[in-house]
């Protein structure tokens, strides 16, 4: 595919009359074609939190831990509330494929909003959106020939940072999470907050693999835009294991970070 996706006209998922959570050509992954990247199921889990504790607290932190792989075929995810207090609330969140297999497991932290008015705080303009410019998505290489998450991202780079191997800062922008249903300010920074070893991989995935097996998200501010941009580096070790690290920003300044742990593997 290419030239620029019409987002307008995608979704990650379609909600099938019984309940299950059926994956649109974005949601499928790089690593195989009947399977979802992490990233738009991150957003569903995040979709049943926010659901489970209500408006009042904002979700700060995400923790998904990814068992198996994640079927395109239909999920099934369920949200329950493990502590509510007036301050925070926190849950655990389950995903099942349609065999009831358990494929996910997170938990989530949500804090309570208040109005402090102005309060003292760093600042630290965003990566500059003035300039960048459109390129592929950083990964390049699937291992299956479908259309898939990486051709329905709109990505720019910055002027400074470099296409291919190795650290790097795009801004994206993505689908919306469900089909006729507007997605919630941090269920739309999920699908890029698990991106980041797609983005600052170390060599192509024809030399080398780098699944995640899990996802932490962590969140100071609700993004106020639906162009949201990643800095990122990946960390590859002898052994096999490796780490993706990411700042994460809106037009007006971070808000938050993501890290993932990663599994390398040669090709076979």
């Amino acid at each position: 595919m290419t030239g620029t996706p019409d987002l307008s006209q995608q979704a990650y998922f379609h909600l099938r009359g019984d309940g299950a959570f059926v994956g649109n050509d974005p949601a499928r992954g790089p690593w195989s074609a009947d399977h979802c990247h992490a990233g738009p199921v991150s957003g569903l889990i995040v979709r049943a939190a926010e659901t489970e504790v209500g408006p009042e607290k904002m979700l700060t932190r995400l923790t998904v831990d990814l068992l198996r792989p994640l079927p395109l075929a239909g999920l099934r995810v369920a949200a329950e509330t493990t502590r509510h207090t007036k301050t925070l609330a926190t849950t655990r969140v389950t995903v099942h494929d349609l065999d009831d297999t358990l494929c996910a497991t997170a938990t989530t932290m949500h804090l309570a909003r208040r109005d402090l008015g102005p309060v003292p705080n760093v600042s630290m303009p965003p990566p500059p959106f003035e300039g960048a410019f459109s390129g592929a998505f950083p990964i390049g290489l699937t291992r299956h020939d479908l259309p898939c998450f990486a051709h329905f991202c709109e990505t720019r780079y910055t002027k400074d940072s470099k296409q291919g191997a190795g650290p790097k800062t795009i801004w994206m922008r993505t689908p919306s999470l469900l089909e006729a249903e507007t997605q919630s300010p941090i269920q739309a920074v999920c699908p890029l907050a698990d991106c980041g070893n797609g983005i600052s991989w170390n060599a192509p995935t024809s030399e080398m693999g780098f699944m995640n097996t899990d996802l932490t998200l962590q969140i100071h501010r609700e993004p106020v835009s639906d162009w949201l941009a990643s800095d990122s580096v990946c960390h590859w070790q002898p052994s096999g294991i490796g780490m993706s690290q990411s700042v994460l920003y809106d037009p007006e300044g971070p808000i938050g970070t993501a890290l993932q742990t990663l599994v390398l593997f040669p090709p076979s």
